[in-house]
C-alpha cells in the first residue's frame, strides 16, 4: 500500500510539474518547414530531414501577458503551433518508443521577426534575433493527453482582428511525432517540461501594435493576445 501510495504522488508531482512546463522547461526545441504548404509561401525547399532551431523558457507568455515587438524590427508574424510537452528524460530514444515521452501538449504561437530572419538568412547567419526574442512564444495552458487523442489530426487556426489568417491540422506535418522526437533525441536530450513545436500551416503573416491574435484548437482549446510595440 506504501509503493502504490508513493507512486502516486510521484505521478501526481510529475502532472504537477507538467502543467508548470513554462517554469519548468529548460529548452524549447522548435522544427522550421514541417507543413509543405508553408515552406512554398516563404519560398522555401521542402526539407529531407527536420529542419531545427531552439527558442529560450525565457520567450514564454501566458494568459494575460502581451506580444512586445522587439525593437528595430519591421514585420513580426504570428504562427500557429501545436506543442509536445516532454515527460521525462528523453534520449536517443526509437520511433516506436517516442510516444511514451509525450506528457501532453499546449497551443504555442512562434513569433517570428520576420526582417531579422529574412535578413540573417540572406547573410547565412543564425535566426536567433528573430525566434528567440523575450514574449516570442506565447502558449496555452498545458493540455492534457485524453483531449488529444489523435495529435497526427488536430485543427488549428489562427485569427487576427477576428479575421481567420490561418487553418490547418497536423495530418498535414511532413515529419510525425515520433520522427521529430526520435530525430531530435538524438543530438539534445529532452527533459520533463522541455517543449517541442512542431511547425506551422500556411497563412502566416504580420501583426502590428493594437492587433488581437487569437488561437484555438476546436473544442480544446482558444488563446488571445495582445501586440504592443516595446518602448
Amino acid at each position: 500500500t506504501k509503493l502504490i501510495l508513493l507512486d502516486s504522488l510521484l505521478q501526481e508531482k510529475k502532472m504537477t510539474n507538467l502543467t508548470r512546463f513554462t517554469e519548468v522547461s529548460r529548452k524549447i526545441v522548435a522544427v522550421g518547414r514541417n507543413y509543405s504548404e508553408h515552406a512554398a509561401e516563404l519560398g522555401n525547399a521542402v526539407p529531407t530531414k527536420p529542419l531545427l532551431f531552439m527558442k529560450p523558457p525565457s520567450a514564454y507568455i501566458t494568459a494575460g501577458q502581451k506580444i512586445e515587438i522587439p525593437l528595430g524590427c519591421a514585420e513580426i508574424h504570428h504562427e500557429i503551433e501545436l506543442g509536445v510537452i516532454i515527460n521525462k528524460q528523453c534520449k536517443r530514444v526509437e520511433k516506436a518508443q517516442a510516444m511514451d515521452y509525450v506528457g501532453g501538449y499546449c497551443l504555442a504561437l512562434d513569433m517570428t521577426a520576420r526582417d531579422f530572419q529574412n535578413e540573417a538568412k540572406a547573410k547565412g547567419h543564425p535566426w536567433a534575433m528573430a525566434k528567440m526574442f523575450d514574449t516570442s512564444l506565447p502558449v496555452s495552458p498545458f493540455i492534457p493527453l485524453q483531449s488529444v487523442p489523435d495529435p497526427h489530426n488536430v485543427s488549428l487556426w489562427c485569427k487576427v482582428n477576428g479575421e481567420i489568417r490561418q487553418e490547418g491540422n497536423t495530418k498535414d506535418m511532413i515529419f510525425n511525432l515520433p520522427t521529430l522526437i526520435s530525430f531530435i533525441s538524438q543530438y539534445f536530450t529532452l527533459e520533463e517540461g522541455d517543449m517541442i513545436l512542431t511547425g506551422t500551416p500556411s497563412g502566416v503573416g504580420p501583426v502590428k501594435q493594437g492587433d488581437v491574435i487569437t488561437g484555438g484548437i476546436p473544442g480544446v482549446m482558444e488563446i488571445s493576445f495582445d501586440v504592443v510595440q516595446r518602448s
